[in-house]
Protein backbone atom coordinates (compact mmCIF):
# COMPACT_ATOMS: atom_id res chain seq x y z
CA UNK A 1 0.00 0.00 0.00
CA UNK A 2 1.32 3.40 -1.02
CA UNK A 3 2.00 5.50 2.01
CA UNK A 4 3.24 9.00 2.78
CA UNK A 5 4.31 9.89 6.29
CA UNK A 6 4.87 13.43 7.52
CA UNK A 7 7.01 14.23 10.53
CA UNK A 8 8.80 17.14 12.13
CA UNK A 9 5.90 19.17 13.42
CA UNK A 10 5.71 20.54 16.92
CA UNK A 11 5.43 23.62 19.09
CA UNK A 12 7.77 26.49 18.28
CA UNK A 13 7.99 30.12 19.32
CA UNK A 14 7.38 32.91 16.81
CA UNK A 15 10.51 33.46 14.78
CA UNK A 16 11.59 29.86 15.20
CA UNK A 17 12.17 27.15 12.61
CA UNK A 18 11.01 23.64 11.86
CA UNK A 19 11.77 21.15 9.13
CA UNK A 20 8.93 18.93 8.00
CA UNK A 21 9.63 15.64 6.26
CA UNK A 22 7.45 13.72 3.84
CA UNK A 23 8.71 10.17 3.47
CA UNK A 24 7.31 7.53 1.13
CA UNK A 25 7.00 3.80 1.39
CA UNK A 26 6.09 1.35 -1.36
CA UNK A 27 6.93 3.85 -4.11
CA UNK A 28 9.70 6.23 -5.09
CA UNK A 29 8.95 9.91 -4.73
CA UNK A 30 11.29 11.15 -7.44
CA UNK A 31 8.72 10.46 -10.16
CA UNK A 32 5.98 12.47 -8.46
CA UNK A 33 5.17 16.09 -7.89
CA UNK A 34 4.93 16.72 -4.17
CA UNK A 35 2.69 19.34 -2.68
CA UNK A 36 2.61 20.66 0.86
CA UNK A 37 -0.73 21.84 2.18
CA UNK A 38 -1.96 23.14 5.49
CA UNK A 39 -5.30 23.49 7.18
CA UNK A 40 -5.99 25.60 10.23
CA UNK A 41 -9.11 25.13 12.36
CA UNK A 42 -12.14 26.67 10.69
CA UNK A 43 -10.23 27.45 7.50
CA UNK A 44 -10.01 25.85 4.10
CA UNK A 45 -7.03 23.82 3.09
CA UNK A 46 -4.43 25.89 1.30
CA UNK A 47 -1.41 25.07 -0.79
CA UNK A 48 1.86 26.09 0.80
CA UNK A 49 4.54 24.84 -1.56
CA UNK A 50 4.98 22.41 -4.42
CA UNK A 51 7.91 20.81 -6.20
CA UNK A 52 7.74 19.19 -9.60
CA UNK A 53 9.66 16.05 -10.48
CA UNK A 54 10.66 16.84 -14.05
CA UNK A 55 12.92 19.83 -13.44
CA UNK A 56 12.59 20.53 -9.73
CA UNK A 57 10.57 23.70 -10.27
CA UNK A 58 9.08 25.04 -7.08
CA UNK A 59 6.07 27.07 -6.09
CA UNK A 60 5.44 28.98 -2.88
CA UNK A 61 2.33 30.68 -1.63
CA UNK A 62 2.82 34.41 -1.14
CA UNK A 63 2.28 34.00 2.59
CA UNK A 64 5.39 31.81 2.95
CA UNK A 65 7.64 33.06 0.16
CA UNK A 66 11.09 33.87 1.45
CA UNK A 67 10.52 31.92 4.68
CA UNK A 68 9.83 28.34 3.53
CA UNK A 69 11.98 26.15 1.31
CA UNK A 70 10.91 22.90 -0.32
CA UNK A 71 13.53 20.35 -1.35
CA UNK A 72 13.96 16.73 -2.35
CA UNK A 73 16.42 14.07 -1.23
CA UNK A 74 15.83 11.26 -3.68
CA UNK A 75 18.40 9.03 -1.98
CA UNK A 76 16.27 9.17 1.17
CA UNK A 77 12.98 9.11 -0.75
CA UNK A 78 11.94 12.19 1.19
CA UNK A 79 10.75 15.71 0.50
CA UNK A 80 11.37 18.43 3.06
CA UNK A 81 9.73 21.71 3.92
CA UNK A 82 12.07 23.98 5.81
CA UNK A 83 10.12 26.66 7.65
CA UNK A 84 11.93 29.69 9.04
CA UNK A 85 10.69 32.87 10.73
CA UNK A 86 7.52 31.12 11.76
CA UNK A 87 4.49 33.19 12.65
CA UNK A 88 1.40 32.35 14.72
CA UNK A 89 -0.61 32.36 11.50
CA UNK A 90 1.46 29.42 10.27
CA UNK A 91 -0.23 27.26 12.90
CA UNK A 92 -2.03 24.41 11.14
CA UNK A 93 -1.93 20.73 10.33
CA UNK A 94 0.50 20.28 7.48
CA UNK A 95 0.01 17.56 4.88
CA UNK A 96 2.05 16.33 1.95
CA UNK A 97 0.60 14.75 -1.15
CA UNK A 98 1.97 13.10 -4.29
CA UNK A 99 0.61 12.99 -7.82
CA UNK A 100 1.44 13.35 -11.50
CA UNK A 101 4.75 15.07 -12.26
CA UNK A 102 2.98 18.10 -13.77
CA UNK A 103 0.56 18.62 -10.88
CA UNK A 104 2.17 21.70 -9.40
CA UNK A 105 1.85 23.88 -12.47
CA UNK A 106 -0.94 22.35 -14.56
CA UNK A 107 -3.62 24.27 -12.66
CA UNK A 108 -4.06 27.83 -11.50
CA UNK A 109 -4.26 26.57 -7.91
CA UNK A 110 -2.88 23.10 -7.29
CA UNK A 111 -4.55 23.01 -3.89
CA UNK A 112 -8.02 23.04 -5.44
CA UNK A 113 -7.64 19.78 -7.37
CA UNK A 114 -7.60 16.20 -6.17
CA UNK A 115 -4.26 14.59 -5.36
CA UNK A 116 -3.76 10.83 -5.42
CA UNK A 117 -1.72 10.10 -2.32
CA UNK A 118 -1.82 11.82 1.05
CA UNK A 119 -0.07 11.63 4.36
CA UNK A 120 -1.77 11.75 7.72
CA UNK A 121 -0.59 15.25 8.62
CA UNK A 122 1.64 16.77 11.26
CA UNK A 123 0.66 19.56 13.64
CA UNK A 124 2.62 22.79 13.64
CA UNK A 125 1.87 25.24 16.44
CA UNK A 126 3.57 28.62 16.59
CA UNK A 127 3.00 30.25 19.93
CA UNK A 128 4.86 31.99 22.71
Amino acid sequence: QVQLVESGGGLVQPGGSLRLSCAASKFTLDYYAIGWFRQAPGKEREGVSCISSSDGSTYYADSVKGRFTISRDNAKNTVYLRMNSLKPEDTAVYYCAADDPSKCFAYSDYAQVAWDYWGQGTQVTVSS
